[in-house]
């Protein structure tokens, strides 16, 4: 035991300190261990340019909660962490450092390029790890995995070629979502869909060699540069006559035909649908139905090309403004309506996302979707809270092939190569030199790479050295929770299930715990152009990393949002303060001698076995709570007990014990303290890890870090229902006593009898043993025990506890003729008050012009007062009667 324990709680003293503690210890470090059941968490990789943000703080609180606790609890637990490359986020930053130098990512060619984008990794992704430690997560460090690492990467290229050979990967001219400004394709999931106002404007297309037209309606009218077909309902009476003859597409005078298709909706807009085959995934499929071919009339910077005609080069939105204007000119624009639109933009840099044909590669989707789904509807992968389950299928029902191949030199290469004299296509882990059907060395690789997400899929088991059948993939598959959140369950989780089904034949983890957004306190998310992001490391710095992670996780349940007030910090700091200072006082009265807890359980007072009682169901309610994912109800017990139980009451019940003659009852107290300080600080340590483990290292008889320390388990021998049931009378007795005195205005200094009237025997023999109880806390001079009121007197205030009736004479409180005088003026006072507070609410002048607020603030002013009154009037009345 050290007695050096700083007198105020300050974490900048101790929090870096243990944390490299932990490290040089080796504490995190999870071992293969067959004498031990494993338990893991594959940490979502953040970006490796990323930086903490209260998510990220809240996600990996969450996890270091569960980590912690189930290395107490003696498995070899693993929480593996890892950041992403991020290929399009990353690649930006580095394109966007290039050309401030002047130069340009084409210039510079792809082997330069990549060593400017691993020296932008190396010098900003080791933010995120300092960041990280800061919060106090106990992770593998060890085991640390990067997207792009040597193990990962053969890993991403063992997958890809065992997809293609077994057909489930192929390359075609398909509609995918196009960033211009990223100048890559993305997937469906990194299209982000906007409301926001447009128009939609109705075109009038000329029947050939007629006087006859169809008016069609579209959002997009420069796409109508690639327009193949017009299409109407078969049943459709308005168009039969219409349906195989030929239109005049306006602009440039090429001939399309009107086709039936069930398709399209009678009901909806004029019943006739341009169909642009290029640049919508609708009318892709009716094009392929109809044999229609493909027309793309758009360049990757998202200017027209050659096939746009005079509108050559011009750029989509300009072409757009153009061609509508021409429509006018030319008498073809029937209507211009406004329109709100769903709008997908890039998540990464917001521009608006161009559907256009394009040749990638794609994943067959349908033959993984089905056990994937069929996992969640067997409950071999359970969503907390299981809604969630929602998002899950609603995407793998809906599901589509993936575009896997992006436009960008960072991440992983596809393992393509393709013979540019007879066009064989070459899929290979090794750098293929010859063309292996004709042996030509004319051979390149596919410059392309593969979408950040393929990678991610791998990581539950990737990291773990798969494809090898490494120990640590043996021991530590499958996971058992992955920590994340619901806005990337079809980003990420899916695609984690589906593959670890695919390539391990079972799914990657038991459960998915989601955790809500951080929002801020009048419930908006965090965002730069809000200006309301809160830097958790300015909280560490000001509060204590204990602080943010306890008001992270108290009153928050999975699933839900929470929001963000500084109110709270600051109230978790104050708990730790609290724990600092009681912790103080048991160690101030503690010594190296202090008594092993079973050897002083035969001397057990009733308020030691109430207490021992307490801390017992609590280990058994926090470890059912985190059993089922409730972390913020499990934190607030904690913090309940250890408030209102352990420092507000049992300290105080202890205090004359400690400070008496007695030597083996002092001894009890004591070790009672010290016994339920321990089993506090154990449950405690997975919600604040440093305060903890800092007041733990002053402790007597702590060999082991409390970071390895035991779990506490619940005991039927540490059981006291009685002893319970004793304290919870005497304190409700007690709480009582304090409120008539409080009512009263009566000082702590001025003691009181306190009449106890009860003809239960249990109650009286509790009462008889808990004198020094009312004396001590609830300031009673003495008690008296009675059967009936014979004796009490008239002027006594009462209570009723149960079966039991409290008096409190009240001569012994208070001068009542002093009270008197005292509660008329402040009857005075508050007349006058109200007739303020009338006298403004009655001034129409007043209600006209002031504000609402203010004028809602008077009003409550006016019942706080009343309410005031009535109780002040009705004191007065019952002291004249006494």
């Amino acid at each position: 035991m050290n007695e050096d324990m700083a007198k105020t709680y300050s974490p900048k003293e101790f929090e870096d300190r243990i944390y490299k503690y932990w490290e040089d210890k080796d504490y995190f470090r999870a071992e293969v261990d067959k004498n031990k059941k494993p338990y893991t968490i594959m940490m979502p990789p953040p970006n490796v340019t990323g930086n903490l943000h209260m998510g990220h703080a809240l996600v990996n609180t969450m996890q270091d909660i569960l980590i912690r606790w189930k290395r107490m609890e003696g498995y070899s637990a693993l929480w593996l962490p890892g950041t992403d490359h991020a290929s399009i986020s990353t690649e930006a930053k580095v394109v966007e450092k290039i050309e401030s130098e002047g130069k340009n990512k084409y210039e510079l060619g792809r082997e330069k390029f990549l060593e400017e984008a691993w020296a932008w990794t190396e010098k900003y992704g080791g933010n995120i790890r300092n960041q990280l430690r800061k919060l106090g997560v106990s992770c593998d460090w060890f085991r640390e995995r990067f997207t792009l690492d040597e193990g990962l990467s053969e890993a991403v290229e063992e997958v890809f070629i065992r997809l293609y050979e077994k057909g489930l990967i192929y390359r075609g001219d398909r509609i995918i979502n196009w960033c211009i400004s990223c100048g890559t394709a993305i997937s469906d999931a990194e299209v982000e869909h906007e409301e926001s106002q447009g128009s939609i404007w109705h075109i009038r297309y000329p029947v050939k060699d007629s006087d006859e037209s169809i008016v069609i309606a579209t959002t997009r009218p420069e796409t109508m540069l690639g327009d193949l077909a017009v299409a109407v309902n078969p049943e459709d009476d308005r168009y039969k006559n219409l349906i195989g003859k030929t239109l005049i597409l306006p602009l440039v005078n090429r001939e399309i035909p009107v086709i039936a298709d069930d398709y399209v909706e009678m009901e909806f807009g004029t019943g006739a649908v341009k169909i642009t085959p290029s640049h919508d995934p609708n009318d892709f499929e009716v094009g392929a139905r109809h044999n229609l071919g493909q027309l793309r009339i758009m360049n990757d910077d998202g200017t027209i090309n050659a096939q746009g005609g005079k509108y050559e080069g011009l750029e989509r939105y300009e072409a757009r403004k153009q061609m509508v204007k021409d429509l006018e000119e030319n008498g073809l624009l029937v209507e211009v309506k406004d329109h709100n639109n769903n709008v997908g933009h890039c998540e990464r840099c917001g521009t608006i996302v161009e559907p256009i044909i394009s040749k990638q590669w794609f994943v067959a989707m349908e033959s993984m979707a089905k056990p994937a789904l069929e996992a969640y509807r067997e409950q071999k992968v359970n969503f907390v809270p299981d809604r969630f389950g929602k998002i899950y299928t609603h995407w793998l029902e809906n599901i589509k092939d993936w575009c896997i191949s992006r436009q960008l030199w960072w991440g992983h290469r596809l393992p393509v190569y393709y013979c540019n004299d007879c066009g064989e296509v070459m899929v290979s882990k090794d750098n293929v030199k010859t063309c292996s059907k004709c042996n030509s060395s004319n051979v390149v690789q596919d410059n392309d790479t593969l979408d950040t997400w393929f990678s991610s899929a791998l990581w539950p088991f990737s990291t773990l050295g798969w494809p090898e059948s490494t120990e640590d993939l043996k021991y530590f598959y499958p996971t058992n929770v992955l920590v994340t959140g619901y806005d990337i369950i079809f980003f990420w989780v899916v695609r984690m299930v589906f593959s670890g089904i695919e390539q391990m034949g079972e799914v990657p983890f038991k459960d998915v715990l989601i955790n809500g957004l951080v929002r801020d306190a009048q419930g908006r998310k965090m965002s730069k152009s809000l200006g309301n992001g809160i830097d958790p490391l300015e909280l560490i710095d000001e509060y204590g990393a204990d602080a943010l992670r306890f008001m992270l996780i108290t009153g928050n349940s999975p699933g839900n949002d929470m929001r963000f007030h500084v109110e709270k910090v600051e109230s978790s700091r104050n708990f730790a303060n609290k724990l600092w200072n009681a912790s103080r006082f048991v160690l101030m009265n503690l010594d190296e001698n202090v008594v092993d807890f079973e050897s002083i359980k035969d001397s057990l007072k009733q308020e030691d076995e109430w207490i021992i009682s307490r801390v017992n169901n609590l280990a058994k309610e926090v470890t059912e709570n985190l059993n089922k994912y409730e972390l913020g109800i499990a934190a607030q017990k904690v913090y309940d007990f250890t408030w209102n139980e352990y420092c507000d009451w049992y300290i105080e019940l202890a205090k004359p014990r400690l400070y008496g003659e007695d030597g083996i009852d002092k001894d009890t107290a004591k070790s009672v303290l010290l016994k339920v300080l321990k089993d506090i600080l154990k449950l405690l340590h997975p919600f604040m890890p440093y305060i903890t483990e800092e007041i733990w290292r002053h402790l007597p008889h702590t060999e082991k870090s409390l970071i390895v320390e035991v779990w506490p388990v619940y005991s039927d021998e540490n059981q006291y229902i009685e002893s319970e049931k004793a304290m919870e009378f005497v304190m409700e007795c007690i709480k009582d006593i304090r409120n008539i005195r409080a009512e009263m205005n009566v000082i702590p200094s001025k003691k009181a009898k306190a009449i106890f009237v009860t003809k239960d025997e249990r109650l009286k023999e509790i009462l008889s043993k808990s004198e020094i109880y009312f004396t001590t806390l609830a300031s009673a001079s003495n008690i008296e025990l009675k059967e009936d009121k014979d004796g009490v007197g008239e002027d006594a205030m009462s209570a009723v506890v149960g079966k039991c009736e409290i008096f409190l004479p009240l001569e012994e409180l208070v001068d009542l003729q002093k009270e008197i005088e005292r509660l008329e003026k402040e009857r005075k006072r508050l007349e006058d008050e109200l007739k303020r507070v009338s006298g403004k609410l009655s001034n129409e002048g007043f209600v006209s012009k002031a504000p609402q607020k203010v004028i809602d603030e008077e009003k409550e002013k006016q019942e706080k007062y009343q309410d005031m009154m009535d109780k002040v009037v009705e004191r007065l009345e019952s002291l004249k009667n006494k």
